[in-house]
């Protein structure tokens, strides 16, 4: 199992709405880095959501439902981007904020410091349990 994170700004699509609509179709993505790393996600890995730009933290855990298949939304270069299904999987307790996240050595290397604009990334398994056990 692998793990990720995605950033979404909540005014646009947020955790709550993630959670109340039961599962998503990840897209929109037009970073190739952040392409090829959906195109490496496979079901049942799991996926920490974060919210951008207002509140910047991580506030739930989400799940791949469905690998990655083409961006239905990519009316000009169909077939080039592509899209995950994503669904919730568990709130975190406490949010776990960017500013906790750059206090905390451990965390010094993640993508999300090194490459702040990427919006698909992936974690360490270290790392990804030392976010859990902060909003858990």
């Amino acid at each position: 199992m692998q793990h990720w994170l995605v950033k979404s700004e909540p005014e646009t699509y947020s955790w709550a709405d993630l959670v109340k609509d039961g599962r998503t179709m990840w897209d929109g993505v037009r970073n190739y880095q952040a392409r090829n790393n959906m195109q490496q996600m496979q079901p049942g890995d799991l996926v920490l959501f974060y919210h951008s730009v207002s509140e910047k933290a991580i506030v739930g855990i989400a799940k791949v439902d469905k690998e990655a298949y083409p961006d239905p939304t990519a009316k000009d270069d169909k077939g080039k981007w592509v899209v995950v299904d994503l669904v919730p999987f568990r709130d975190f307790k406490e949010p776990v904020t960017l500013e906790q996240i750059k206090k905390d050595e451990r965390l010094q290397d993640i993508a999300l410091l090194r490459q702040s604009r990427l919006s698909v990334m992936p974690l360490k398994p270290e790392e990804f349990d030392i976010l859990l056990a902060l909003g858990n």
